[in-house]
């Protein structure tokens, strides 16, 4: 007798923990904007910096919804590697503008999934918030100008980040 009640009561305090760990998941499930979702992320941290930097902030936190072909850190590596300078150079008041047309050349106006863009044709050229258009092919993996988008359809409250291995420069 005295087995079997503590038994159920185990079990009981084993029910209430999953009842109370599955109510503090929920709260966690709902999506966050694109902003906080990329500082959660923690690998895109200089892509944070770039878009306080140029005052995007605000606009990525909006609405949307948004597409964001969000580069790594490891991408932003990258380019410094290609262009010694360029990041810290960008960073400068002075080049807000010129830091602003990048950023938004990583962004297309709507949310578009990865399912969206295996049904685009490939080399479609589609059109993003700085007015210039990137060129999407699908074929061998899925690439946005000369970056290959590593992970798809991270969900935001306000749009999507796709991932891409390097960072975007309008021509």
């Amino acid at each position: 007798m005295m087995i079997r009640r503590r038994l159920m009561m185990f079990a009981l305090c084993g029910l209430l923990g999953v009842a109370f760990a599955s109510g503090a998941m929920a709260q966690h499930d709902t999506p966050k904007d694109i902003v906080d979702t990329a500082v959660g992320a923690g690998s895109f941290k200089t892509l944070v910096a770039a878009a306080k930097a140029a005052g995007l902030v605000d606009t990525l936190k909006g609405e949307g919804p948004f597409t964001v072909f969000a580069p790594t850190d490891k991408a932003f590596k990258k380019l410094e590697k290609s262009k010694p300078g360029i990041i810290a150079a960008l960073l400068k008041p002075e080049n807000k503008e010129k830091l602003a047309a990048i950023l938004t050349y990583h962004v297309v106006p709507g949310k578009v999934l990865a399912a969206d863009v295996m049904k685009l044709a490939n080399g479609t050229k589609v059109k993003t918030v700085n007015g210039k258009s990137i060129n999407v092919r699908n074929k061998h993996g899925v690439r946005v100008d000369n970056a290959k988008v590593i992970k798809t359809d991270i969900e935001c409250s306000n749009g999507v980040i796709h991932v891409i291995d390097t960072v975007l420069l309008p021509k």
